[in-house]
């Protein structure tokens, strides 16, 4: 250790130092520094569950050091996912905030794909949406109270059995979310509208329901996917029978009339009786 009492190599040392730091470190820190990379910005105000277009990215050069490893780098990897957060212009886009399936928030109107419709009814009364205990999953009978003006009550054929996917409050939330007050105590929202998923033809009644009459819901089931599935089976067969006998009838009523068609004796028993009718006249005018 004597040696590091020598100034003279001390001296060395802080200079070999110094030089490779000045030369070897810091230029490697300065390259770091001053690289770039391309990475995938937001464009537009991207709201959570919206789809994420070409056009709401952009692919820009930024430098590179202390960058999150999670930014995404390709475009490619963007487009076609849907924001799992709420993103803002000139936001970078990194793979957390990113999502393959829409967020759960309204996510079972992502599932349609044309064949049916999702369609909300006004609850009139507490206990008209089954006094708030109605969730998503549940298959219920649409209840009309005077049913197309007849002073009748009763479940149309066509809604003895339909899924509620969704139960809102009047500030547009579903069940699911809870609302905290000032004071940390949850707010309790009683529901306003129940959505159900129908076919184009169900739809068409519940809206016509919905102008003219009061509706009632009515709980049917609530347990499995599996078990509640064949409660739609069974309403899905009994409206394929039904549209098909209305077309039978639409095809009877359709075809026109055909004239009665004789056998060939009864056209001979009338061809008979004109004959004869014709010899009592000419012997008639004879004896006359």
């Amino acid at each position: 250790m004597k040696f590091l009492k020598n100034r003279t190599v001390l001296g060395v040392v802080c200079i070999a130092l110094a030089l490779i730091i000045c030369f070897a470190i810091t230029p490697l820190f300065n390259a770091s520094k001053s690289s770039t990379m391309r990475i995938v910005r937001v464009k537009n105000d991207l709201k959570i569950g919206q789809e994420i277009t070409a056009k709401d990215i952009e692919a820009v050069e930024v430098g590179a050091y202390n960058l999150p490893s999670e930014v995404v780098k390709k475009s490619e990897a963007v487009v076609g996912k849907y924001a799992a957060a709420e993103m803002f212009k000139g936001e970078y886009v990194i793979e957390a905030k990113i999502s393959d399936t829409p967020a759960s928030e309204n996510a079972y109107l992502y599932g349609l794909t044309g064949e049916k419709r999702a369609i909300s009814i006004t609850i009139p009364s507490f206990a008209g949406g089954l006094s708030g205990k109605l969730i998503s999953g549940d298959i219920v009978s649409v209840i009309a109270v005077d049913y197309r003006e007849t002073g009748e009550t009763r479940v149309p054929d066509e809604l003895q059995y339909v899924e509620v996917i969704a139960v809102t409050d009047k500030k547009g939330n579903d069940e699911e979310t809870t609302t905290i007050k000032p004071d940390g105590e949850e707010e309790t929202s009683l529901p306003e509208t129940v959505t159900l998923l129908v076919t184009p033809e169900q739809a068409n009644i519940l809206a016509e329901l919905e102008a003219q009459g009061e509706i009632h819901v009515a709980l049917v089931y609530r347990g499995t996917d599996e078990n509640a599935q064949r409660f739609v089976d069974a309403q899905e067969k009994f409206l394929e029978e039904l549209k098909a006998e209305k077309d039978n009838e639409k095809e009877n009523n359709s075809k026109p009339e055909e004239p009665e068609t004789l056998s060939q004796s009864e056209i001979a028993e009338e061809t008979s009786g004109e004959e004869n009718t014709e010899t009592e006249v000419n012997s008639d005018a004879e004896s006359v």
